[in-house]
Order: C-alpha cells, then structure tokens, then sequence
C-alpha cells in the first residue's frame, strides 16, 4: 500500500514563496480554460475540495457567467474520525452546508449551478472506483471542462476521483484539468514526481484571494479538531496559508 505522504507540517510556505520555478510557471487565465459556449465541471473528493482547489477559478467562472456542474463524490463524514463533537452523521449534514455557503460567498447562485452528491464512502472512494467512473461519465458532456483533484494529489480519495474522472472525460471526449490540493503539502518546488511541464498559473487579484479566505471559513468543521481526543483542525493555518496564495495552478 502506498504510504501516506500527508503527514506533519509539510513544505513551508516560504519554500513556495521563494521558488524560482513556480514564480515562472506560464500563465492562464479562467476564460482560456473555459471557453464561451463551454461547461465547466467540478469533480471534488469531498465538500469544500472545489474551493480549495480552485476557489479563485470559481470566482472567474462566476464573473463570465458560465454554467457549472458541481459533483461532491462523498460528503465528507470520515474527517474526524472518533470524534464526539464530529460524529459521522453531524459531518454528513453539516459539510455540504459548508460548501454551499462558500459557494455563495464566491459569487455562485442556483441559477446557473447544478450540484449533484455522488453518495460515495469517505476515504473508500477507491473500493468503487469503477461504479464512480460509470457515475460521472452518465454526467459529462464532449465540450465540458473537467476539473478534479490530481491522481496523484497524497489522498486516496483525491487519486480515485481523479482516474475515475480522467476516464470518464476520456470516454466522452471532454477536456480533462487537475488540481493539486494536497500536493502543496508533501512536495517541494523540485520534486520531480510533480508534473511542472503540465502546470499553468491563475493568477488571482488581492480580492480574489481574500474573497477564497472568506469562503474557506465557511468550512467551520474541517477548521476545527476535537480537544476532547486530542484531534488537530483537517486545515490548519499553516495548510490554509499554502492553499491562498496570489495564485492557483492547473495541470493541463
């Protein structure tokens, strides 16, 4: 089994800062991703994966006003495990409120937002990975835009969504984008099991980097533990600081 590599306090913050590497990515825009006429799709592992991903982007497919499907394939009920504050039914309920605050807070309304909830077990994605590909693909259409979390991103969950939905996209001709969401954790800007000749820089305003905090903070369970069995916060500052950067990257 591949060990997980989501331990500790990770990179550094300044480590990316200071990178040369990741300063020089080439740049691209949300328009260019998602042309006029296209649908842009959101495959997230879990509720609020699609704003930590691509919170900023969000924001950009709002202002052009294209229509967006939004799929969380799990709702996230195994984020604290053991947890009497965080039980398992409080998560299911309470995570996808989270996201559909957040997606308020980024400028998203019902009218051109379509969400489905895949209903698929937290951290066992995988186990139905074949059931999942079968899901999104009844979903997607050739001219969508397909953004998901990198196959591999750390997370069991994020790698299964992310090659059930590559196939998926494949299978139906649409284009396929990945999110590293995780990968800001367990790398560093010379690793060469990141793909760095994929990525491509959103860059994001002041505004739109603030806007993405505020939508973050929607997310009140994954920014709190549980005192009571000694369980860290999912997203604590320093992870929440990697992930709000004056950009976002794609790989294309």
């Amino acid at each position: 089994m591949k060990a997980n590599p989501i331990v500790g306090q990770g990179t550094p913050l300044r480590a990316w800062q200071g990178s040369a590497r990741v300063a020089g990515l080439p740049e691209v825009n949300v328009e260019q991703l998602v042309p006029d006429g296209c649908r842009a799709v959101i495959i997230a592992p879990h509720p609020d994966d699609e704003v930590l991903g691509c919170g900023g982007l969000l924001q950009g497919l709002a202002a052009l006003g294209r229509e967006l499907l939004l799929i969380s394939v799990t709702d996230g009920c195994a984020s604290h495990p053991g947890s009497p504050r965080w039980p398992q039914q409080r998560l299911r309920e309470v995570r996808p409120q989270e996201s559909a605050e957040a997606l308020q807070r980024l400028g998203w309304h019902q009218q051109r937002l379509t969400w489905l909830r895949g209903g698929f077990s937290d951290s066992q994605v995988q186990a139905r990975e074949s059931a999942l590909t079968e899901f999104i693909q009844r979903h997607l259409q050739p001219d969508d835009v397909v953004f998901t979390t990198w196959r591999e991103d750390g997370h069991c969950d994020h790698e299964a969504v992310g090659r059930a939905s590559a196939q998926a996209a494949l299978a139906v001709g649409a284009r396929l984008i990945e999110l590293p969401v995780w990968t800001w954790h367990w790398a560093t800007p010379e690793d060469p099991r990141v793909p760095w000749q994929r990525a491509r820089k959103i860059a994001l305003a002041p505004a739109a980097v603030a806007r993405k905090r505020h939508a973050l903070h929607a997310f009140t369970s994954q920014l709190e533990g549980d005192p009571q069995i000694d369980l860290p916060p999912v997203l604590p500052p320093h992870v929440l600081e990697r992930l709000l950067q004056p950009f976002e990257v794609v790989f294309v």
